[in-house]
């Protein structure tokens, strides 16, 4: 990895580029040498169809012009901006500056609209139609790829459209998420229940929490082993925990997957699974703003509807 970090490819860029530019005007000094003599024109000696020969034309003088002004433009280019290697250039521009001024001029201007919805508490702003309009578009822009344009998300990715929330579902709990994200892990717990046969019966037991299609002489023997291994994160009565994230298993809604094959999987291997924060990407208005919406989605019903418009 140290190969990619060594100052070495920026110069053999920059010796790549200026090389290129100087073999054009090499090129361009030599060819301009050539001159035609009384009018008369050298062939090349290329010959196409018996009779159209290939002659050694000079290049025309504005032709010659244009490459002579493309190749000052390229070293004025290369002097002002980025394109040797790591040089800045003198003009000190980025792609990243442009994004950040851009940014923070559109923050300016979208600044009045968004005191107005700071001032309002985020079940008031949930309920705002236009407010929803501006949640909709952050949603779509920096939520969608992974919970769906219609937010029901799919495997591996929650559902925000239902009141099924791992690490609650108030305004606050839903804001706290958006801005610091979360890290989820199952770990793996097959050696902690027993033998495979053990992990088949605890996955019934868990299918049968939620009266999911099951064994109940299976569920039945893995009652004891559930409350033993798994209790401790999800609780005695299987509901889960907030606090820490874990699932409510008494509910019929899976989020990697129901059957005791992808259960005896979760037993077997865990999982982790990560939300991103989005502090430092989004404005913390803009942040309230999706809070209020992701929120609205199960709680204000008009703005179910308005997914699919």
């Amino acid at each position: 990895m140290s190969d990619f970090l060594s100052p070495f490819w920026s110069y053999y860029i920059s010796a790549i580029v200026l090389v290129g530019i100087f073999a054009c005007a090499l090129l361009l000094w030599v060819t301009s040498k050539n001159k035609t003599t009384s009018g008369h024109v050298e062939s090349t000696g290329h010959v196409w169809d018996e009779d159209i020969e290939e002659m050694n034309n000079p290049l025309p003088l504005w032709w010659v012009g244009l490459f002579v002004i493309t190749i000052i433009f390229g070293l004025g280019y290369l002097y002002l901006y980025p394109g040797l290697g790591s040089n800045p250039g003198q003009l000190g521009w980025s792609s990243r500056g442009a994004f950040e001024e851009e940014k923070t001029l559109s923050a300016a201007n979208l600044a009045p609209i968004y005191a107005k919805f700071d001032a309002m508490n985020i079940e008031s702003v949930a309920k705002d139609p236009q407010a929803r309009a501006i949640g909709q578009r952050l949603f779509m822009n920096n939520c969608s790829q992974c919970h769906g344009s219609d937010a029901q998300g799919s495997k591996g990715f929650p559902n925000l459209t239902d009141r099924d929330w791992l690490h609650g579902g108030l305004p606050e709990n839903i804001q706290e998420t958006i801005t610091k994200g979360r890290n989820g892990m199952m770990p793996p717990m097959a050696l902690a229940v027993g033998s495979p046969s053990d992990v088949k019966d605890v996955a019934q037991y868990v299918l049968s929490l939620s009266n999911s299609p099951h064994i109940a002489q299976s569920a039945e023997k893995g009652k004891a082993k559930f409350l033993l291994v798994c209790g401790a994160c999800h609780g005695p009565d299987a509901k889960g925990n907030t606090v820490i994230g874990s699932a409510n298993l008494t509910d019929n809604i899976w989020l990697h997957g129901v059957g005791e094959k992808a259960i005896v999987e979760m037993i077997e291997n865990g999982k982790v699974n990560q939300m991103p924060a989005q502090e430092g990407r989004l404005t913390g208005s803009q942040i309230r703003m999706l809070s209020a919406y992701v929120w609205g989605l199960s709680n204000v019903p008009s703005t179910q509807n308005e997914m699919s418009k």
